[in-house]
């Protein structure tokens, strides 16, 4: 059973386009897309604080297991795929959510969590490179973790910590590139230095060009003075 707080209200949802979308914001609501593998997609509407709420209480984030009610979505168990946002305000736009069936295995990204200061940073004058953030596992729905510790502390510069090196819950396994580098201990690249500049020549020295627009001395002349 998936917890009662991890319920959420939808609707079907009969219109599309941009005008459709605009109606539904100024009711609070958000249109939204409920789909699975081999079947038909189903449009629906659904309150964004409820979801924004949901998502934020649930340690899971992403990876929480929603139970939908009402549009004829009842007892349906889904994750959301994705999420559309404002990028000036913030807040909720549109929502993909993924149907599982929670006795098949499915493929879904999991968070990585950093354990403890790298040896190689607090004494070796490096820094942590953390490229990989999110790695790939295949597990029943009930069974994805919420994020996949590493413990950083005994690394030292030019160590790193590969994806085929974390430890898997019972009945979790790989999908990611086992020999992709997650984490290292890097030096810091050096700056480089700035090219020399060319000395100017100074208005009056032996040498100098004539101001752009005046015209040069005659040969064997000096030039008039003030």
């Amino acid at each position: 059973m998936v917890p009662s707080e991890h319920q959420l209200a939808v609707e079907t949802r009969a219109g599309s386009g941009k005008g459709h979308a605009r109606k539904l914001r100024a009711q609070g609501r958000i249109p939204a897309v409920c789909y699975s593998p081999g079947s038909a997609a189903t449009a629906i509407q659904l309150d964004p604080k409820a979801l924004d709420r949901l998502l934020h209480k649930s340690s899971a984030g992403m990876n929480t297991l929603i139970d939908l009610r009402g549009g004829g979505l009842d007892g349906k168990v889904v994750l959301v795929k994705e999420l559309q946002r404002d990028p000036v305000m913030g807040v909720l736009l549109h929502a993909d959510l993924f149907a599982v069936d929670v006795d098949k295995a499915i493929e879904v990204k999991v968070p990585v969590r950093i354990v403890g200061t790298p040896t190689g940073v607090t004494f070796g004058g490096g820094i942590l490179d953390f490229p990989m953030r999110e790695i790939e596992v295949l597990c029943l729905p009930r069974a994805i973790p919420e994020e996949l510790p590493i413990d950083v502390s005994n690394l030292q510069v030019g160590d790193s910590i590969h994806v085929r090196e974390i430890a898997l819950p019972s009945g979790v396994e790989l999908v990611s590139d086992p020999e992709l580098s997650v984490v290292s201990v890097v030096l810091p690249s050096k700056e480089e230095e700035p090219a020399p500049v060319e000395a100017v020549a100074v208005e009056g020295e032996e040498g100098a060009a004539p101001a752009e627009g005046a015209a040069p001395a005659a040969e064997g002349e000096e030039a008039e003075q003030e």
